[in-house]
């Protein structure tokens, strides 16, 4: 048997490793995706007092440390008995959606988008965001900077920082916003809303128009069949900040739904691990774990764009429903199965980001004085959900009377998709490699399958995040190195 490793996998956020295993015909037999690093924040989590984890949890990841901060900050609101004033929700929201529109604009513009605009078996020296430039024009280019850069002013104004911000607080927020920040951050949101819906026209023009891309994305070899986990409002509308979990199964119908507040989720969801990776598995209490298997009797869910417009009934703004409405009118229906359809769903949500930027940015409340209510009550047990930009985010927090951290349970979006990850990688190398024929290109096609998810492995296994040149090599049935892939 041959055996193919991909280490480190590229242009993600963290380091990871595939290992593909090819039968005696140098077909794929089988494939693992394994994440080969531990840094465990959990356990040192421990110990310290409640009220700093809102600023020690976003140090788990540099990407998206704003997920963290907010999910925290809402964990301490449980933890705390405590019920923040309409401003400080409205002020978190604000945030967090600059957040979004950061984060997905970065994986779209410089991680997915040249598999697309350059083609997945394009030369790597050019297959990455400078080709992207050179391809659509400088002007694109400076265009994807400056609205990312609106997006982390906004974080920054109301964080404190861009990056490992400290405006959350157990009951509200540090700081306020001033009728002249309001009015800069209208300024920016407007633009924001153009700038989404120009990503959504490119990805038209260059992905839907070319019918190769639409082949692809609907190919089998790049689709599951699973359940799908988001957060929605009371009327089932895609949330980021707060609502329900909703989970739907593989036809699309409710089977689940707790509160995004406490702690319901243990009622619903387990963790299986697996002795070859550090990361666990979360599946359906329901359904159970039954292994690497899709279908409807399968514990295996996802998370992220894709599961959140399949959990959701729609978007609650006007233009992104627009956009909704078209993207499973194209794709044949809800639920869609495709992963690599995540792409699409992520620039929808850009533009849901962004309207929501805007709506929330022209609320009159939003300069409200009232930011904060101050907890009373005494620490016990807190958890709280949030949608991260990769997917839907847990943390969980135990403590003594005097609010010092007993226990923390983190569920990341990554380790939610874990699984599925795992499956797609699988069955993407089954499609593209046949009979021994293993070349970058193709590495690069089974390389598209977890792509597609953004997977954030400093997340998933809380371990500082790194980057490599791809090295694949390929041994024979008796471990003999017989061939090196570099770029």
């Amino acid at each position: 048997m041959k055996r193919v490793t991909i280490d480190p996998i590229t242009r993600l956020e963290g380091h990871g490793r595939i290992e593909i295993f090819l039968d005696e015909e140098g077909n794929v037999d089988d494939a693992y995706f394994q994440i080969v690093e531990l840094r465990g924040f959990e356990k040192f989590c421990e110990g310290r007092p409640a009220e700093e984890l809102p600023r020690i949890t976003p140090r788990i990841c540099g990407v998206c440390p704003s997920a963290h901060h907010i999910c925290s900050t809402r964990a301490l609101d449980d933890l705390y008995k405590v019920e923040p004033p309409p401003a400080a929700k409205k002020l978190r929201e604000l945030f967090y959606c600059a957040h979004m529109l950061h984060s997905h604009i970065a994986h779209f513009y410089a991680l997915a988008a040249p598999d697309f605009v350059l083609g997945p078996e394009a030369d790597p020296a050019e297959r990455n965001i400078l080709g992207v430039v050179a391809k659509v024009g400088v002007e694109i280019g400076g265009s994807v900077i400056k609205h990312r850069s609106y997006a982390q002013k906004i974080q920054e104004m109301l964080g404190g920082r861009a990056t490992h911000s400290v405006m959350g607080l157990p009951g509200g927020v540090s700081k306020g916003l001033t009728k002249e920040e309001q009015e800069q951050v209208v300024e920016w949101a407007k633009s924001e809303v153009e700038f989404a819906k120009f990503s959504l026209k490119l990805f038209d023009d260059v992905v839907l128009a070319n019918k190769a891309y639409v082949d692809l994305i609907l190919s089998d070899g790049y689709k599951l069949t699973t359940h799908h986990m988001g957060l929605v409002d009371e009327n089932n509308k895609v949330n980021f900040y707060d609502g329900f979990v909703r989970v739907v199964d593989t036809t699309g119908k409710e089977i689940v739904r707790f509160p995004a507040r406490g702690t319901a989720y243990l009622e619903h969801i387990a963790e299986h691990v697996e002795p070859w990776t550090y990361l666990k598995f979360p599946y359906l209490k329901a359904k159970g774990w039954k292994g690497f298997v899709d279908g409807q009797d399968s514990g295996i869910y996802r998370v992220a764009p894709l599961a959140r417009l399949n959990a959701a009934d729609g978007m609650a703004t006007p233009a992104a429903q627009e956009a909704y409405e078209k993207y499973f009118e194209t794709l044949g229906g809800k639920p869609v199965q495709a992963t690599l359809a995540n792409h699409w769903a992520r620039l929808i949500e850009v533009l849901y980001a962004a309207e929501r930027l805007l709506e929330l940015a022209e609320d009159s409340e939003i300069t409200s004085d009232e930011i904060r209510t101050l907890p009373t009550e005494t620490p016990d047990e807190g958890a709280a959900v949030i949608e991260a930009p990769r997917g839907t985010l847990f943390h969980h927090y135990k403590t003594d009377e005097r609010g010092i951290v007993r226990a923390v349970n983190l569920i990341v979006a990554t380790g939610n998709n874990h699984a599925a990850i795992c499956m797609s990688v699988k069955k993407a190398a089954q499609a593209v490699i046949k009979k021994g024929k293993v070349t970058e290109g193709l590495l690069n096609m089974v390389e598209m399958a977890f792509r597609a998810y953004d997977p954030c492995f400093g997340c998933a296994t809380h371990s500082l995040p790194g980057e490599m040149p791809l090295v694949a090599n390929i041994y024979d049935h008796e471990g003999n190195l017989v061939r090196t892939l570099e770029r």
